[in-house]
């Protein structure tokens, strides 16, 4: 009886961390002016973005309907791991290396995760 109670309390412990993270919640949406040249940065920071400590995913997608539009949706374990990356060299780089490729300022805005979780 005493290792289904271990079971229990580990349940327990593991759904109250789960219910203890906070996530950050970040977009950028792009226009390009030249959408291969942009996908290139994009994609070598996206690679790089998901080995940051404290990034739980981040996608690429582009958009169907409007040619040249790129999205990154990212997450993250909290707010100080977003803002750490956003001041990090790697997105300085990004920044700087999309020079010459955007019709105009990249969209960026940050979400509260009301409803997100991870599936694993």
């Amino acid at each position: 009886m005493r290792d289904g109670m271990e079971m229990d309390d580990k349940m327990e412990e593991s759904t109250a961390s789960n219910d203890d993270v906070e996530l950050a919640i970040v977009t950028m949406r792009f226009a390009a002016s030249d959408a291969a040249g942009l996908h290139a940065v994009l994609s070598k920071y996206i690679v790089l973005t998901r080995m940051v400590e404290g990034c739980r995913n981040v996608d690429l997608c582009a958009s169907v309907t409007q040619p040249g539009r790129m999205l990154i949706v990212q997450k993250w374990h909290d707010a100080a791991a977003q803002q750490a990356h956003f001041d990090s060299a790697l997105m300085v780089e990004m920044a700087e290396s999309c020079d010459g490729l955007l019709a105009a300022p990249p969209d960026i805005d940050l979400w509260d995760a009301l409803s997100a979780h991870d599936l694993n």
